[in-house]
């Protein structure tokens, strides 16, 4: 990604911090791909050798200048409106690939665990041990730096479209975003096992829903920073979709201000019963308040189940919504 810096006149100390700040890789970075193991073994089976990892600085803006790219040469054409599909495509790649290196190095991991309770001493087996372990790290290695790629992606991508990128399934949860979007079944699991930490949000939860079609995102912002005033370490859940009313609150969710942990509780199972019986659960997770968007019975059906456990709700008309006079972009 090109920069402007190489261009600019220095006329201040200021400005000479600014464009140095432009110039050096983020923390995230500079851990990723900044301290490499000495040896790496790049594919299993592969010996292992010194390879060298991407330069931190030229990994961050060639990531960004990926998405930046999709958008700005869509800009004013009649392909603009698929820009930000297409840079989702780009951001899920890189997110797909992290899972398949999480799959890997779970399994490398149990492996080693399994030859360390080895009574075995020989040479043969220490040689055996070693070669796995360092296959797991380098393993541990790649999914990082591919993590740290793909936030700094997803973050490009809200910062042009002005909606976060979540994947298409699954918990998006790292140090490098500035909030986690994690996947139903992950945060339930998390509950009941007491996992992960990054899969278990601490706080009390806060139900937002509506509909698949709604435009004024203003009000909605407007009340969900008056809740999060009353409720600071709070946890959005919210009913899944990808736009919307939903996504107008995943977007706020992402703010930089806000960094509020996102749960996406989409519908699993099949049957007319999956929406009734995930309404249910809601109310099981014991919200403090809700935030619900006129839209069809099941937002009705939520609105009676919630109302009937004590839970405060606020409940927004469609008619409440200002003109849709033109197609306004979020705040990033």
């Amino acid at each position: 990604m090109a920069s402007n810096s190489a261009t600019r006149r220095v006329s201040s100390f200021t400005d000479l911090k600014a464009i140095y700040a432009e110039m050096t890789a983020t923390p995230e970075f500079q851990a990723a791909f900044g301290d490499p193991l000495g040896l790496s073994i790049v594919e299993p089976g592969e010996q292992p050798g010194e390879y060298e990892m991407p330069e931190p600085f030229a990994a961050q803006a060639e990531c960004g200048g990926i998405i930046a790219t999709i958008f700005d040469l869509f800009s004013g054409t009649r392909l603009e409106p698929l820009a930000a599909e297409i840079a989702w495509g780009f951001v899920n790649s890189f997110h797909f690939i992290a899972g398949k290196l999480e799959r890997r190095e779970d399994s490398l991991a149990a492996e080693v665990g399994e030859l360390a309770r080895n009574p075995d001493m020989s040479e043969i087996y220490n040689n055996e041990l070693e070669e796995k372990q360092l296959l797991c790290q380098s393993t541990a290695e790649q999914r990082g730096a591919i993590e740290c790629m793909r936030d700094y992606a997803a973050e490009m991508y809200r910062a042009q479209s002005g909606w976060p990128w979540s994947p298409a399934r699954g918990s998006k949860a790292s140090s490098a975003s500035t909030a986690s979007q994690i996947a139903a079944l992950d945060f339930l699991r998390a509950r009941e096992l007491a996992t992960r930490e990054k899969h278990l949000p601490r706080g009390p939860i806060v139900v937002f829903s509506g509909p698949a079609v709604w435009h004024d995102w203003e009000a909605l912002w407007a009340k969900l920073d008056e809740i999060k005033l009353r409720v600071p370490h709070m946890t959005l859940v919210t009913t899944g979709q990808r736009k919307g009313a939903d996504a107008i609150a995943a977007a706020w969710a992402a703010r930089s201000e806000n960094s509020v942990p996102l749960v996406a509780y989409g519908l699993y199972g099949n049957g007319r019963k999956a929406p009734f019986t995930r309404n249910r659960k809601l109310a099981e997770l014991k919200p403090v308040e809700a935030l619900l968007c006129e839209g069809s019975g099941l937002q009705a059906n939520l609105y009676q189940v919630l109302h009937q456990a004590g839970i405060p709700i606020h409940a927004f008309r469609k008619s409440d919504q200002v003109a849709d006079t033109s197609v306004q972009r979020m705040r990033a």
